[in-house]
């Protein structure tokens, strides 16, 4: 066992510091570069897309023909009310609405192929100006009415059993474990990209299974959005609400497994994700929170419920595009504050597109903000969770993987996370194997690629991450991790939308097998009611989820001997 004096040093694999300078370099990163605000241009739309203007602007009939195109043509990725999903950017607010009109038909008619979004130049102009029109009026955000259900939607129950070690929400079952090795991997394109966004229905009877043992009770519901769980030192529950600018808190968990008291410890904030106490410990005196465009604090004393302090600025953070979260996490010894940021896309070159400068990285600062380095590189998006080992120090990413390379293709991840460490984004991923849209760029970095300690099924959207420090589970679950799958889109048929348990065996290493812990947020017919993203230990040692699919916190407690 490693001493727990060591704080993110390196292990196995690690790049020397004269192989991780060259990668930063090629990924556009210096230690001595700022983070500064981006502003890039929509899908780096051509200047000349900003003075063509919407002939049918604000015209009644054009906002209806633009909603009956969009379901027909666009309803199957974006969502009937264009809501972000995994990959999928909003539509309905965001950057598609601060564009300028141009700026959307040039890329609703060029599109980007290499994230997902296809050309729609088979349209006529003017049915491309009227989905513009439809986008722009409002309307979306009350829904549309699909013309027909997505192919992908029910007929996967009837689909073949998928080939081992693969899998999909029918064979995902409390107790089954997994493990993907770099040999399992498909070839790229093996299968066509699927296009398969959730609609959330209403939940009804449903409810989450739990291995034999456990209980999964409600614990709150009526949320907007709840995200990111942190658990404060006196067992008070903070939980980020991105959608409405809030940050959360929760006290006490009653007889009946709900809580006592409840109030807004903040509220206006930038889409908020992640939230961390400092100095790590019993005392913390801040409460940071990873908005959308940068990380902010808040004066904090062991018990506040609801701060009477506006936000103080700690730094800046890339912002455009979409994968919006920003985790933060503190090393044990309160002297780094580390920041997940997630690429601004599926596959750009860095090279090529300034709105990936300081992206798919962790960041390292000091807890005020300066001293800004980049820890490790090549990382798509692990801005939905980081998390520090209690027992090593290491550093430990959960991490969304590039899509439309097929169904099987590229796994998900959770691994500890090498200081000067590049894991291949996007020229490469899982170890050497080559993107084939970028194929050809960057051999030098080929056998630098680190291959992560656990893989996951592709397409699962891993989000939050914890480690179970707790009692109140049996012995064998002590140091264990749990993370958020919060589910695929990418999938003919659907993947993750559950809790996975990553066993170490009481060692601060994992093996590569990880467990289907809380399942059944995905319906019999393939229906989704439920998506997990956050996950914390609760003071008595029960297992806390966010569930922004039914916008409730889940809690899982252990009832057996």
């Amino acid at each position: 066992m490693r001493s727990p004096k060591r704080f993110f040093t390196a292990r196995g694999l690690g790049l020397g510091l004269a192989s991780a300078a060259a990668v930063f370099a090629i990924t556009i990163i210096t230690a001595s570069l700022p983070v500064r605000a981006q502003d890039a241009r929509f899908h780096n739309a051509p200047a000349s897309a900003d003075s063509m203007k919407d002939p049918y602007a604000g015209k009644p009939d054009a906002v209806a023909a633009g909603s009956k195109l969009y379901a027909k043509n666009c309803v199957s990725c974006h969502g009937s009310k264009g809501d972000q999903s995994g990959n999928i950017p909003s539509l309905n607010s965001g950057d598609t609405q601060n564009a300028k009109d141009g700026q959307v038909f040039w890329f609703i008619t060029r599109g980007a192929v290499s994230n997902g979004m296809p050309s729609w130049a088979s349209l006529s102009a003017e049915q491309r100006w009227q989905i513009v029109t439809f986008l722009k009026s409002g309307k979306l955000k009350a829904g549309v009415q699909r013309e027909t259900k997505p192919s992908a939607q029910n007929s996967p129950v009837n689909a073949p059993p998928p080939k081992p070690p693969f899998t999909d929400y029918r064979y995902e079952k409390p107790g089954t474990t997994h493990k993907i090795g770099v040999g399992d991997l498909p070839d790229p394109f093996a299968t066509e990209s699927a296009q398969n966004t959730p609609e959330i229905v209403d939940r009804k009877n449903s409810w989450p299974q739990a291995p034999a043992g456990f209980k999964v009770d409600l614990y709150a519901t009526g949320l907007k959005n709840p995200r990111f769980l942190r658990v404060a030192p006196n067992g008070d529950i903070f939980v980020s609400e991105p959608l409405g600018g809030d940050i959360k808190v929760f006290r006490g968990i009653s007889t009946h497994s709900k809580p006592e008291e409840t109030e807004v410890f903040a509220s206006n904030l930038n889409q908020p994700y992640g939230i961390a106490f400092y100095p790590p410990g019993p005392d913390p005196q801040w409460v940071y929170v990873g908005n959308m465009d940068a990380v902010v604090r808040f004066p904090y004393h062991v018990g506040d419920m609801k701060s009477t302090h506006s936000p103080e600025h700690v730094v800046d953070l890339p912002h455009n595009s979409h994968h919006r979260t920003r985790s933060v996490e503190f090393s044990l010894d309160g002297k780094t504050m580390f920041v997940a940021i997630g690429s601004a896309s599926n596959a750009d070159d860095p090279d090529t597109h300034p709105a990936e400068k300081n992206r798919s990285n962790i960041l390292a600062f000091n807890p005020d903000g300066s001293g800004m380095r980049t820890y490790a590189s090549g990382i798509r998006n692990s801005g939905g969770g980081i998390a520090a080992d209690p027992r090593s120090g290491d550093l430990w990413a959960s991490v969304n993987e590039r899509d439309a390379l097929g169904d099987d293709l590229v796994p998900d991840y959770i691994t500890h996370v090498q200081d000067g460490g590049f894991y291949g984004w996007p020229w490469f991923y899982i170890g050497s194997h080559p993107d084939p849209r970028l194929e050809g760029k960057h051999p030098e970095l080929k056998d630098k690629v680190i291959v992560p300690d656990v893989l996951l099924q592709p397409h699962s959207a891993s989000l939050q991450m914890v480690f179970y420090e707790g009692s109140q589970f049996p012995a064998e679950y002590r140091d264990d991790i749990f993370a958020a799958q919060h589910g695929s889109w990418n999938k003919s048929t659907r993947v993750g939308y559950e809790v996975i348990r990553v066993p170490r065996h009481r060692t601060s290493q994992a093996s590569g097998e990880y467990e289907d812990f809380i399942t059944g947020f995905v319906r019999d017919d393939g229906e989704v009611w439920g998506r997990p993203v956050g996950v914390a230990v609760a003071n008595d040692g029960s297992l806390l989820i966010s569930d922004d699919g039914s916008n409730s916190i889940w809690r899982v407690s252990y009832a057996g001997k």
